[in-house]
């Protein structure tokens, strides 16, 4: 930079001389001086366009975020046809289990849009319950005797056009309590289609990144994602964020009586911290209207929790609440009914706000 502003420099004194000795001199200074400020001014201007545009385009894309889609999706996965998503239940005169149904579901929507899902087969058993303790914590751990089963991570890319290579994930654990007959609406069949709602809006957009959605899944053992990660980890894919849809809009019932819309975004590592931040800034900029927490964990925890693991720091949970404040937590009352589909919405947005407003400035 400095050796081509010395040459510019030699090259206005060699040109004002020339022109000085042809008695123009004044005329051609003003000319380069001129010229040099419509560049500078075009340049901002573009760049200002630029902005404009990617201003305008995203709040394109969270207008059409649609609540009711969202609704449909909850009520499929948590109540009707599907009650429950878990290996270890089939439905009688049904030829799958619950969570391969759902698995179905999810490929068969994410096809019509135009994507194609591949589906990473992993070695899980069910939890055992244990009555002795709390509702929420009555997962225990399997015997080695207990049946393995094969449950599958289910992925779907928007492959970007000028970084490929950089890749920016959002994911949701799709299975319901494999423990206890939970529909698992808040946990988590609203993040489940709050990711199935970001496919939809971002089918049809360019990204320059890829954005890859991950369906996973967390109430069996091992946590599916955790093969995710490392297996993304071992081929040496350049994850830049994950933002992780947990319990999106789930609260505690005075934040619900009080109409309250919340969401809190936690991250582990400094380099999360950049994403949580940018989440309350783009609830901010285009007036999503949630009431936008940032909160630090002590160690990593749940499906952002293993990428951050296997050496992904940039990783952060969307949940409704932290402490978590849905009564109905791991037990048989967590009904899609309960839920709060605008304020899953709202998260949705700004979410997908965040997610494209990283690829731009990326």
């Amino acid at each position: 930079m400095l050796d081509c502003r010395a040459a510019m420099k030699r090259m206005a004194q060699y040109v004002g001389g020339y022109m000085k000795r042809t008695g123009i001199y004044a005329i051609g200074l003003l000319f380069l001086l001129s010229a040099g400020l419509l560049d500078t001014v075009q340049a901002r201007q573009e760049g200002g366009d630029d902005s404009s545009k990617t201003d305008a385009g995203i709040r394109r894309l969270i207008s059409v975020v649609d609540p009711e889609r969202i609704s449909k999706h909850l009520f499929y996965l948590a109540k009707d046809p599907l009650p429950y998503r878990k290996l270890n239940l089939t439905l009688p005169g049904h030829e799958k289990n619950t969570l391969y149904e759902a698995d179905d579901y999810l490929a068969g929507k994410l096809e019509v849009w135009g994507y194609r899902v591949e589906r990473e087969g992993v070695k899980v058993q069910a939890f055992r319950r244990d009555t002795s303790k709390p509702k929420h914590a009555q997962y225990s751990a399997p015997k080695p005797e207990d049946p393995w089963y094969t449950a599958y991570n289910l992925y779907a890319e928007r492959r970007g056009r000028s970084h490929p290579e950089r890749i920016i994930v959002v994911l949701a654990h799709k299975d319901s309590q494999s423990w206890i007959d939970s529909p698992g609406a808040n946990d988590n069949a609203i993040g489940t289609a709050g990711v199935l709602e970001m496919a939809r809006v971002l089918a049809e957009y360019n990204s320059e990144s890829t954005i890859r959605f991950l369906f996973c899944n967390e109430e069996h053992t091992p946590w599916t994602s955790k093969t995710a990660a490392q297996k993304a980890k071992s081929r040496g894919d350049n994850i830049v964020a994950i933002f992780n849809m947990d319990g999106i809009g789930a609260k505690t019932p005075e934040e619900t009586a009080a109409g309250k819309k919340t969401n809190v975004t936690a991250y582990t590592k400094p380099e999360g911290k950049h994403l949580a931040e940018l989440m309350a800034k783009v609830n901010t900029q285009y007036s999503i209207g949630l009431e936008q927490r940032t909160a630090k964990r002590p160690r990593p925890g749940d499906d952002d929790g293993s990428f951050v693991l296997a050496g992904y720091p940039a990783a952060v949970i969307n949940i409704g609440s932290l402490p978590y404040g849905d009564p109905n937590y791991h037990a048989e009352g967590d009904i899609p009914e309960t839920c709060d589909i605008e304020n899953a919405a709202m998260t949705v947005q700004a979410t997908l706000a965040a997610v494209v407003t990283l690829d731009r400035d990326l």
